[in-house]
């Protein structure tokens, strides 16, 4: 795929001043890049391909841009960790942590993030988790800009004992939220009786019983 159209396909998810560097990425690094469907368990994936055939990275098609930019990133990182460091390593350990810290400062040194997401991706870079929504302040400010259904809630907004399914989900789980404990919800899972906490920003659709 050339250039101007792997650039034209990144203009449509990710801010208009970072396209041309991830547009780069994607041909020096030869990242096959996939743009997937919402999946509620993961905004993104890294996979080495072998010998010669390049890197796979998925990134859910639903981010908004400024998400969407975090998560290539955060797979990128991964791709980084898997070339220059040939002995054993954490998937977000150290190694990892290091080489997202160096490629994500360079994009807040570029003023590429409004202020509030700027102001929580600081803090979040002095010790990056596993996902951006492991981090509950930068996860909220984020989701400010996302463009929500009409009939999806995040599941803070929720009253006690709602029913629910996550709004991603292919799985069919129903849930009723329970109290809060702790950074989560205590939620039961209506026919198996299951126990869950999830998160309060979780995007989930009320359950409309037939």
């Amino acid at each position: 795929m050339s250039r101007e159209k792997i650039s034209a396909i990144l203009s449509k998810y990710l801010p208009d001043s970072t396209i041309e560097q991830c547009t780069g990425w994607i041909i020096q690094k030869n990242i096959h890049l996939k743009i997937t469907r919402g999946r509620a368990s993961k905004f993104g994936d890294y996979l080495p391909l072998g010998k010669g055939k390049g890197h796979r990275i998925t990134v859910n098609h639903d981010l908004n841009q400024y998400a969407f930019l975090i998560t290539f990133v955060h797979e990128v990182a991964h791709l980084h960790t898997h070339v220059n460091y040939t002995h054993r390593y954490e998937p977000h350990g150290k190694e990892w942590k290091h080489e997202f810290r160096l490629l994500l400062s360079d994009f807040i040194e570029q003023k590429v993030f409004p202020s509030d997401i700027e102001g929580a991706l600081l803090s979040y870079v002095r010790n990056p988790a596993a996902s951006s929504c492991s981090d509950m302040n930068l996860f909220r400010v984020l989701k400010k800009y996302d463009q929500r259904p009409e009939q999806v809630f995040h599941l803070e907004e929720l009253p006690e004992a709602a029913e629910f399914s996550l709004f991603q989900s292919r799985a069919g789980l129903v849930f009723r939220k329970g109290a809060r404990i702790r950074t989560r919800f205590h939620c039961i899972e209506i026919h198996s009786k299951r126990e869950y906490f999830v998160s309060p920003l979780a995007e989930v659709v009320l359950y409309q019983k037939t």
